[in-house]
């Protein structure tokens, strides 16, 4: 028979567990089954970026023969997330952020981030 003392204990380890995964996750769920929910999205959000981190790589290794560098831009909540791959020079990555002011974001194309972003390397790999 399981004492109260262990039963105690049981029910002190799974809040704890559910104390992480709830920091884990940001989730803001009250109740178990939410936070369970919240935790099956927060999986499968890192998935989905997995999945394009391996294309990024894959897309990478095939590209090694070239000399152009690699970006990639993402919106972000302020404005930007861009990153620049130099093939040519393996250790030579970097990362920019760009941001705007409140909702300039919007009229903005990813795509004319990146052809900025890619134009001004050329310009300089041109000097």
């Amino acid at each position: 028979m399981v004492s109260r003392e262990q039963k105690q204990k049981k029910k002190v380890n799974l809040h704890d567990k559910f104390e992480i995964l709830r920091s884990v996750t940001n989730s803001e769920a009250v109740d178990k089954a939410s936070l369970i929910v919240d935790t099956a999205k927060y999986i499968q959000e890192l998935k989905q970026k997995v999945e394009k981190l391996n294309e990024d790589i894959a897309y990478i290794k095939n590209r090694s023969g070239e000399n152009d560098p690699i970006v990639t831009v993402k919106t972000s909540d302020k404005g930007f997330a861009i990153n620049v791959f130099s093939v040519k020079s393996s250790p030579d990555t970097f990362c920019l952020e760009a941001f705007g002011g409140e909702n300039q974001v919007e009229s903005v194309d990813v795509l004319v981030v990146k052809q900025a972003v890619l134009q001004a390397l050329s310009n300089l790999q041109g000097r």
